[in-house]
Parts: C-alpha cells; sequence; structure tokens
C-alpha cells in the first residue's frame, strides 16, 4: 500500500489550488467544469467545490469529506462537487491511489467523443507512463453511472476516457495524477495532429519491450495497460497507420487522401481568416 501524504491539509489545499490553476490555464476545463481530490488518510478525503472555477480557488472552496461521502468541515457557500462518487470510486477499488484529477482537455476529449481509445503504441514517454488508455462507457454526470463505468478500467489503468466526458487520471499523489493528465492531452494531441497529416507510426513490439524494460527500472508506480503496436488504422479509414521500424513497411499515402487532407486544411484556414 501507498503511503500517505506527509503534507499538512494546509499545504495539501495549496497544492490543490496550484494545480487547480494549471488546469484552468492549460485549457483542461472551461467555465466551472472539472474536480480533484486527494485523500489523505484511510477514513478521509479533499475535494474541489463544485460550481467553482478551478483557476480561481481558495482555501475554503476546499472541503473536507468522509470516505462514506459525508462531509466533514466545508465553507459556507460550498459544497462537494456531485461526481466526488467517481473519485470515492477509485479509492475504494485501488489502495495504491491517493489522487485523482478528472478534467475535460480538448484533445483526449475528442477522442472520447468519437469513441477512438488511445491505445496505440506512438510516443515513448506516453507508453512508459499511461500506457493504453481506454474508454469507459457512457454515463450520467454526477450519477452512479460513472462510477460503475469506471470500475472494472481503473483497475488496470491510470488513464481512463470517459465517453463523451472526459478524461480521468490516478496517482500515488496530486503532482503525478496531473502530470498523466498533461501526458494523456499530449499525446491525443499529437494523434490527432498525425492523422490529419495522414500517416500514424506505431513503434515495433521488440522497441515497445525496451520501453516497458525502462519502466520496471524506473519504479513507476501504478498500472498500465499494454498499448497495441498492431498497425491497424486508429483513424477509421482516414489516415495510414505503419510501423516505424522501416520505411520498407510503411503504407503510402494515396493521392486522393493528400488532395482531400490538403482540402481541408485550406479550408480551416480560409475559415480562420
Amino acid at each position: 500500500m501507498t503511503p500517505y501524504t506527509t503534507m499538512s491539509e494546509w499545504e495539501l489545499k495549496q497544492l490543490m489550488i496550484d494545480i487547480g490553476k494549471r488546469v484552468w490555464q492549460r485549457g483542461y476545463v472551461a467555465a466551472n467544469d472539472g474536480n480533484f481530490s486527494v485523500r489523505i488518510n484511510e477514513r478521509e478525503l479533499l475535494t474541489t467545490a463544485t460550481g467553482i472555477s478551478k483557476g480561481f480557488m481558495t482555501p475554503e472552496m476546499i472541503i473536507k469529506m468522509s470516505m462514506d461521502g459525508k462531509v466533514i468541515s466545508q465553507g459556507k457557500k460550498y459544497r462537494p462537487s456531485s461526481e466526488v462518487k467517481m473519485h470515492i470510486e477509485v479509492y475504494e477499488q485501488r489502495d495504491d491511489i491517493r489522487s485523482v484529477i478528472h478534467a475535460h482537455p480538448p484533445y483526449c476529449t475528442s477522442f472520447a467523443v468519437a469513441g477512438i481509445p488511445l491505445d496505440k503504441c506512438v510516443l515513448p514517454e506516453a507508453i512508459i507512463t499511461i500506457g493504453a488508455v481506454p474508454i469507459a462507457p457512457y454515463g450520467t454526470p454526477s450519477t452512479k453511472e460513472i462510477p460503475d463505468s469506471i470500475r472494472t478500467h481503473i483497475q488496470n489503468s491510470d488513464a481512463v476516457l470517459l465517453a463523451n466526458h472526459g478524461a480521468l487520471t490516478l496517482g500515488v499523489d496530486l503532482i503525478t495524477a496531473y502530470h498523466r493528465m498533461e501526458t494523456l492531452e499530449h499525446a491525443a494531441h499529437i494523434v490527432a495532429l498525425s492523422i490529419n497529416l495522414g500517416n500514424v507510426n506505431v513503434i515495433p513490439p521488440d522497441q515497445v519491450d525496451k520501453l516497458m524494460e525502462l519502466r520496471e527500472k524506473m519504479v513507476i508506480p501504478g498500472r498500465i495497460n499494454a498499448c497495441t503496436t498492431n498497425p491497424a488504422n486508429p483513424c477509421t479509414g482516414s489516415c495510414a497507420t505503419t510501423t516505424s521500424d522501416s520505411a520498407s513497411s510503411a503504407q503510402p499515402v494515396s493521392t486522393a487522401q493528400i488532395d482531400a487532407i490538403t482540402r481541408a486544411v485550406m479550408d480551416r484556414i480560409k475559415q480562420m481568416k
């Protein structure tokens, strides 16, 4: 079991405020979206309040709760997010997890909306830290449907896309959970750009094995699903996908695909003017 934090509640609240600013500044949330929490011991956690911008939090906006969902202390004007049920589900299922972040980063949320899991072996950093990221079935926000939908996925993964909703990342502490959200969005962004360019190279199996050995040597905490080196197209026909070990294995993009991509790019440029 991962040790609980040695930070004081005041220090944890200040850290949560700082992470809230990072999440908001990076555009991972809009308006009052998103929520995150830190488990401080076996019985208690700190969580963000509902109806507030994560970029402008103050200590009184952070609420202390018990693991059974009861409020222990809170500011007079604030109440916990109804999605804290999802966080409690994670803590109940994973005794190694001490922090949970839920946000709506545009690129990984787009994959969640499109129904495309981020499960290909594309970026070394992503392979090592978050592995293959599955999509949990859609559940109505604020209901028990979402905790139910993530239950099986969080057993083997520290990052999960929520269908038509956003993303969830887990960590042994708040910084780790946040960094996984950054890695997830960065990977989604790169894959999306690669799809638009017409080709997604997949790292070959022998290189992936080396990365997994490196992960073991680094003693990275957490759990990941193995990504796939199958060159099957993740773009549902809109781009080619190849392994990156040799140019001879690449499947050339057709002239028609290049023309279509060029027209799409030019249309976007015109719209931006």
